[in-house]
């Protein structure tokens, strides 16, 4: 499966637009870590923790998207884009969409 964050995929002729796909998570962070990263706040620098949350829920959120893709039967995803949002303290959801597409054999 070809992901772009681009329209197009260049030297590719898509020949079907099959629709939006996405993959959501919303991922939390153990409650020691969570104190720590309270402390971190304090010294200041890069809270570690949650950066490793965001990149396994960015991993996830992404994989989702693609089964989506593949059950449509789709060849790439292109347009693809994350967003995230904190719905919780602690908790962060991110999602992962883009548009399925068939592309030229």
């Amino acid at each position: 499966m070809k992901l772009v964050s681009i329209d197009y995929l260049p030297g590719e002729e898509i020949v079907e637009a099959l629709g939006i796909v996405k993959g959501t998570v919303v991922q939390s962070k153990h409650i020691g870590k969570d104190f720590m990263a309270g402390m971190k706040t304090i010294v200041g620098g890069e809270i570690a923790g949650y950066t490793d949350m965001l990149i396994t829920a960015r991993q996830i959120a992404t994989k989702r998207m693609v089964d989506d893709a593949n059950n449509l039967g789709a060849d790439a995803i292109i347009g693809i884009r994350y967003g995230s949002s904190a719905v919780m303290s602690g908790a962060a959801e991110v999602i992962a969409y883009g548009t399925a597409v068939k592309l030229k054999k």
